[in-house]
């Protein structure tokens, strides 16, 4: 007979896991994407936009960071 647990809560992923994983994507993803931008000569808007979302991501990271060593 196969060994069939239950998986531990522990072992599950939150919903807090969920949303640093996507933060830390669209991180990679805004600044791969502006430094693409540098090489091909785009617009300065394309910079502005891509930068905003990086700063913005990153810095929820920091602060999600931060609330959670209390």
């Amino acid at each position: 007979m196969p060994n069939t647990t239950t998986p531990d809560p522990a072992d599950r992923l939150s919903s807090g896991d969920i949303a640093r994983t996507l933060l830390w994507m669209v991180v990679v993803a805004s600044a791969v994407t502006n430094m693409a931008a540098s090489f091909g000569g785009a617009d300065t808007w394309v910079h502005l936009v891509c930068g905003a979302v990086t700063v913005l991501c990153a810095g929820t990271l920091v602060v999600r960071n931060l609330r959670g060593r209390r």
